[in-house]
């Protein structure tokens, strides 16, 4: 697998507290070098991106993000609003605490209102595996799966551990047919990367992507 081909499935992250509109501009300028799949940002740099990049490269961007536990309300506001200002594609955050509490109607419920908003745009349900059991990682397949989303993806980032492949296995296992899976979080090397295309993910988040693979694509 070449360089190229990993960098097509990556979602080219940059999610920190501190970033500024410099570092969003880095990334956006190595997206379109590099031909990732997105540029994954937070949402308030949607507009200045489409001003200044037009349709060289696709924005994806969070909702509920880290923690997932807002109200329906507000991931409904949150995701309407990126979709207006130009987004394409919707990582959500799940509210994890009614997941552990047994509440999966609400949790598929969350989930299928953000899709009906997406319509045919991509929408990715952030189920933080970390904090979860592989009951519970059951569980969330089902949500995604009944709620109609396209990906499942396991972590934020934020959280205690990020990607594993024995959870990539266990959501092929307990997906539906529709779903595709995205690995996120502690992925750093170009073996990692290699590991999750070939379990199954059809897209990675990985902020480390393009600085572990430029020199190859650059020979």
């Amino acid at each position: 697998m070449n360089a190229q081909e990993i960098l097509s499935k990556v979602d080219h992250t940059l999610l920190k507290q501190t970033a500024t509109w410099e570092d969003i501009k880095e990334i956006c300028e190595e997206a379109v070098k590099y031909h990732t799949a997105t540029v994954m940002i937070p949402s308030c740099f949607i507009t200045k991106i489409r001003e200044n990049y037009g349709g060289k490269l696709k924005i994806a961007t969070v909702v509920g993000f880290p923690n997932g536990n807002c109200n329906t309300a507000a991931k409904i506001a949150e995701t309407a609003q990126a979709l207006a200002d130009g987004a394409e594609e919707i990582d959500m955050v799940i509210n994890i605490g009614m997941l552990k509490a047994g509440e999966t109607e609400y949790v598929t419920e969350e989930i299928r209102a953000l899709k009906r908003l997406c319509g045919e745009r991509v929408l990715k349900v952030i189920v933080e595996t970390c904090f979860l059991s592989e009951e519970e990682k059951i569980a969330a397949c089902k949500c995604v799966t009944e709620a109609g989303a396209d990906f499942i993806k396991t972590s934020t980032g934020f959280g205690s551990k990020g990607a594993t492949l024995e959870d990539i296995k266990l959501f092929k296992d307990h997906i539906g047919e529709g779903v595709q899976m995205k690995a996120a979080g502690g992925i750093h090397t170009r073996e990692e990367m290699v590991g999750f295309i070939e379990a199954g993910c059809t897209r990675l988040g990985a902020s480390a992507a393009v600085k572990v693979l430029k020199d190859e694509v650059d020979k």
